[in-house]
């Protein structure tokens, strides 16, 4: 067998522009700079106290061997109850499978869905790993300019504009990554409906519903029980490297997902599962509502000092950690200036080529999941950069 010869999906899954920056400035630290990294989308927090605690127990227990592929009934029966304390809904906890992140959510939610040369629609800009699910399946992602006359979000009009034969379905996130935004209720309902209407899917990534701060969270769940909905231990929750998530699927394609997984991945980490329980209790609820409220504090700072520096921030990001700004009253490559950004100035953000064509060179995503006084000392960097 030639090993040089790979499988043609390849051609269509490009690097994480995101990870390379990474890479580059781990380097730059090694060598002695001191680098501020508003790069990464991962929370400058760990899990807390109680949900540790809970993984230690579970390990001291034995409590280390495979759970059912659709995950510990525990914490299945715990983000039931989750939905229906914050958002009022009566979520089965049969149709909730627990996954190795939401990675593993979305490829499960592709491969059940998505068909060879079957077409499904998101707004450039998005998450790039989106688009590579599609694709890892032999679909395509069909990119639908979206700008901030739009919150950088699809709408029930683009939708049905871009609506065709091939077209499966649509795969959305609400907030956002790279942007931070929300798709407004009635909207995202209206979406809904004309996918319903072609014979679809709707997907919603909610990986950020958690982190929502200016009005009252809500779930694409509560739209119908036909909406598959993906969520993460990662962001609000604060657990990046323990690979958690669930998917929530309608009771029919339960049975298919389930299969899916076993095949797959056989099940989510044990351990993560048992500390993911923990996250459900009063004590770390309250925990995570306080880090949350920082996180609002330090959009509140960096969205005003970003748009002093020069760049163009047109919507006002409402979740997640994440500001989309405009750079091109500063330059015309913003993955030029993103580099110039952490080799002149130590500081990390990330150009939009990773988010689709469309924003790729005007605009770049900057992080805020870091303290305040990184946030400050990068302005502070940057001011003098821009001087110069």
């Amino acid at each position: 067998m030639d090993l040089n010869h790979l499988a043609s999906r390849l051609d269509h899954i490009a690097p994480f522009h995101v990870m390379e920056l990474a890479k580059m400035a781990t380097r730059l630290e090694r060598e002695g700079r001191s680098i501020i990294h508003m790069g990464i989308g991962e929370p400058d927090f760990t899990a807390p106290p109680p949900v540790v605690a809970a993984a230690t127990r579970a390990m001291a227990d034995g409590q280390l061997q495979y759970t059912a592929a659709t995950g510990l009934p525990a914490l299945r029966d715990a983000i039931s109850d989750h939905y229906r304390q914050v958002y009022g809904l009566d979520i089965a906890p049969g149709r909730i499978i627990i996954t190795a992140g939401a990675s593993a959510a979305l490829l499960l939610a592709c491969a059940a869905l998505v068909e060879p040369g079957s077409e499904v629609l998101m707004p450039d800009p998005s998450y790039p790993c989106n688009r590579h699910f599609v694709a890892a399946f032999e679909g395509r992602a069909r990119m639908v300019p979206s700008g901030p006359e739009h919150r950088f979000q699809l709408s029930e009009a683009m939708v049905r504009e871009h609506w065709n034969d091939a077209t499966r379905g649509v795969l959305l996130a609400s907030p956002s990554n790279p942007t931070g935004t929300s798709i407004a209720h009635d909207e995202l309902g209206r979406i809904a409906n004309v996918v319903r209407e072609k014979g679809g899917f709707t997907i919603v990534d909610e990986i950020y519903q958690g982190l929502t701060y200016d009005e009252a969270p809500f779930s694409a769940l509560s739209l119908g029980e036909d909406i598959i909905v993906i969520n993460s231990f990662s962001k609000y929750f604060n657990m990046t490297g323990w690979r958690l998530g669930w998917l929530v699927v309608p009771e029919n394609m339960v049975r298919a997902i389930e299969k899916l997984a076993q095949n797959l991945f056989i099940c989510a980490s044990s351990i993560a599962q048992h500390a993911g329980v923990a996250c459900f209790t009063p004590e770390a609820i309250a925990i995570y509502e306080e880090r949350k409220a920082e996180f609002r504090r330090r959009r509140d700072y960096i969205v005003p000092a970003l748009r002093e520096l020069g760049l163009k921030v047109p919507v006002t990001p409402d979740g997640a950690f994440y500001v989309y700004a405009d750079c091109s009253a500063l330059s015309d490559d913003a993955d030029r200036l993103t580099l110039q950004m952490l080799n002149e100035a130590g500081v990390v953000m990330v150009p939009g080529l990773d988010f689709g064509p469309y924003t790729a060179h005007q605009y770049i995503r900057v992080s805020y999941a870091t303290s305040m006084e990184n946030l400050q000392e990068a302005v502070s960097r940057l001011r003098v950069f821009f001087k110069a």
